[in-house]
């Protein structure tokens, strides 16, 4: 329970089952290796973690900001519950460095890695929960949050670099971004996944991540900056930065994980 006791104290809630905490921090490729050292990994309680840090955020953005519409709303809900903004409030807490988790996992930097530190905060919030009650992790949630809550940003900054890559793209040649997959290694609980971006023929970007969807996003990420990059140039002129003949591309169907379209 070492983990777990640190972990709350620095949580600074007045938790009553330390056995859920822990349960919380429990990876499944640690769970692998110490079959008999745990009742169960953190998997069940990523889903109910899931639900209650979106309607948790969901209550708070309605209230503080009353000029927004349901897109506008939808698009600061999602950048906060997405895997990069999920890693942001886990880091705040330091959750990785209390994350139970197998000798590969944790070598290959899975403390740092945005989609594992988002599923583990979820599990958190979902022990929490449980534990706590509603009134009690919502609070606890929007206080964590504070600055992206009251955060002011432009919807199109809001939005996943995957949706802004493709609205750039489109609109600079009618092509849509592809991603494709170069390699896929690592055990089934520690996959590792890199891809890369082309827009026709040219390679854009290319990411790593624990899914699919992770590293399509890091690549989207990788091709914005080289494209604004193209943009604004040494000398301050324009170049051209998509083909110029729009290429069909088989959109490509991703897992609902990590970051929202």
């Amino acid at each position: 329970m070492g983990s777990a006791a640190a972990l709350a104290e620095r949580l600074g809630l007045p938790l009553r089952d330390l056995r859920l905490l822990q349960q919380a921090l429990v990876h499944s490729s640690w769970l692998h290796e110490h079959p008999a050292a745990a009742r169960a990994h953190n998997e069940r309680l990523e889903m109910l973690g899931d639900a209650v840090v979106n309607l948790a955020m969901a209550d708070a953005l309605f209230v503080r900001h009353p000029g927004d519409d349901e897109g506008m709303l939808s698009a600061r809900r999602a950048a906060i519950v997405s895997a990069s903004g999920l890693a942001r409030l886990a880091s705040r807490i330091d959750l990785g460095a209390h994350l139970l988790l197998g000798e590969g996992e944790a070598a290959g930097g899975g403390r740092r890695r945005p989609s594992l530190l988002a599923q583990s905060f979820e599990a958190l919030a979902g022990a929490i929960y449980l534990d706590l009650g509603w009134p009690a992790t919502r609070d606890w949630l929007i206080d964590l949050a504070e600055p992206e809550l009251t955060a002011d940003g432009s919807i199109g900054l809001l939005k996943s670099p995957k949706s802004r890559l493709q609205e750039w793209t489109q609109r600079a040649s009618g092509v849509r971004p592809q991603y494709l997959v170069l390699e896929t290694t690592g055990p089934d609980h520690a996959r590792l996944f890199r891809i890369e971006v082309r827009v026709g023929d040219e390679v854009l970007g290319s990411g790593e991540g624990a899914s699919r969807r992770v590293a399509e996003t890091e690549a989207a990420a990788q091709a914005l900056e080289a494209l604004m990059t193209r943009v604004s140039g040494p000398a301050g002129g324009g170049t051209t930065v998509m083909p110029a003949r729009p290429v069909e591309v088989e959109p490509r169907r991703v897992p609902r994980r990590a970051i929202s379209p």
